[in-house]
């Protein structure tokens, strides 16, 4: 059983432990409509200037005043499911006499439509990245009825490949949840003992699909000879709505597109127009620029926190269990009251009660990791905020207010859940 640095086992599901707050997805919910009520009061009295979105996350809706009036399920898909199809397979580098495009309700909506397309009860579906697989791979896995395997880089997972019978899929995540990258050598080695084994290759490319070739210089997901891709519309260098796009073997798009509209995991007809508006002006400039950004909130800062700012190559974070002893040792406490979840869940409501800045934290329900992320930062939204010290000094109040609250646990739940 996993465990965080206070000897915390993590939760089912999830990597990092729950505690008595914030104890299940229902109060994940919970604490977003905590978040939506900030929001509003802050909308009601500055207007949408005063909220700021740093979440890394375009969760809007790229439509024209003119594509309004064809925005319903029959003419919109019409009109534009040839041009979204064109645009995807062109993002992940396919050929359109071997590969298909689907559009669903969200990545986690292909993921689930692969795993029960493609896995029988009884299976074994391998994941590898260079940390750990998303929750949902690991949900998906569970639904189908299936045993996940989850391998950390190219030596354990050739071990479990060798080691494990019944393997239907490789789950690969080219960008890890720890924005932690495979190497190019890596992916390809991992789709030649995947398919050495007979085995169908899923990547679960969230962000890897436009960080890869625009950061790392990396070829586009297809073109690593696997089978099946998936990604978010929402992420690094697209700008919503919250899709998901699967693309690969046409037989086997095919196939997942039928059992996700038997399922209901299919996107909504009209919203093929903002599909391919935002699959069309993603540029690997865009992504270079919010990542640029990130790099300089990051410094920012590390000037006040030092280096307990944890960084990668693309993103900067601040861990859970660092949020939570930064706070304990400002308030002069060495009982910790929360876990880091609940910490760092706190310090995002605070940005956002107090300074309007919404994070990944307070997007996830439930949310694919306990740190607070600095990544892939809009610069005209850096701007507008006043720029990387104000953002810095943002972070900076909110561990000080939270290291006031831990002595009143009483206050963290009110804060995080309302009365």
């Amino acid at each position: 059983m996993l465990k965080d640095r206070f000897g915390n086992e993590h939760a089912p599901g999830v990597p990092y432990a729950r505690g008595k707050i914030l104890t299940g997805t229902e109060d994940d919910f919970r604490k977003v409509r905590q978040a939506w009520r900030h929001i509003e009061a802050r909308v009601a009295a500055g207007g949408l200037g005063a909220v700021f979105n740093f979440s890394g996350l375009e969760h809007g809706l790229p439509l024209e005043p003119s594509e309004l009036p064809i925005a319903d399920d029959f003419i919109a898909p019409a009109l534009y499911v040839e041009k979204f199809t064109r645009a995807a397979l062109d993002h992940f580098g396919g050929d359109p006499a071997r590969h298909d495009a689907a559009l669903f309700n969200r990545l986690t909506g292909a993921t689930y439509a692969t795993h029960l397309t493609l896995v029988k009860p009884g299976d074994v579906v391998v994941g590898v990245s260079a940390s750990y697989s998303h929750p949902s791979v690991v949900r998906a896995v569970a639904q189908a009825g299936a045993k996940l395997v989850d391998t950390r880089g190219v030596e354990a997972f050739a071990e479990a490949m060798e080691r494990e019978s019944s393997v239907s899929l490789v789950a690969l995540t080219r960008l890890a949840v720890t924005y932690e990258i495979l190497s190019v050598d890596e992916l390809r080695t991992i789709v030649r003992l995947a398919h050495d084994r007979g085995a169908l290759v899923y990547v679960d490319d969230a962000g890897g699909a436009r960080v890869g070739p625009a950061v790392f210089d990396q070829p586009r997901t297809l073109q690593l000879g696997v089978d099946l891709v998936a990604t978010g519309l929402d992420k690094y260098g697209t700008v919503g709505p919250r899709l998901g796009v699967l693309a690969g073997d046409r037989i086997l798009v095919g196939r997942i597109r039928g059992r996700a509209y038997e399922m209901g995991l299919e996107a909504r007809p009209f919203l093929y127009p903002a599909a391919f508006r935002s699959l069309a002006g993603s540029t690997p400039e865009r992504v270079q620029h919010l990542v640029e950004t990130s790099r300089e909130v990051a410094a920012a800062v590390r000037t006040l926190v030092g280096d307990r700012v944890h960084e990668t190559p693309v993103i900067a974070e601040l861990l859970g269990e660092d949020i939570l002893e930064i706070a304990m040792e400002r308030a002069g406490i060495t009982t910790r009251p929360v876990v880091p979840y609940e910490a760092a869940s706190a310090l995002a409501m605070l940005l956002l009660r107090d300074h309007g800045i919404i994070t990944v934290q307070m997007v996830g329900v439930p949310p694919g990791t306990s740190a607070v992320m600095l990544k892939f930062i809009a610069p005209e939204t850096l701007a507008r905020f006043g720029g990387a010290e104000a953002y810095a000094r943002a972070i900076d109040d909110g561990l000080t207010k939270l290291g006031r609250m831990l002595a009143r646990p009483e206050d963290i739940a009110r804060l995080l859940l309302g009365e």
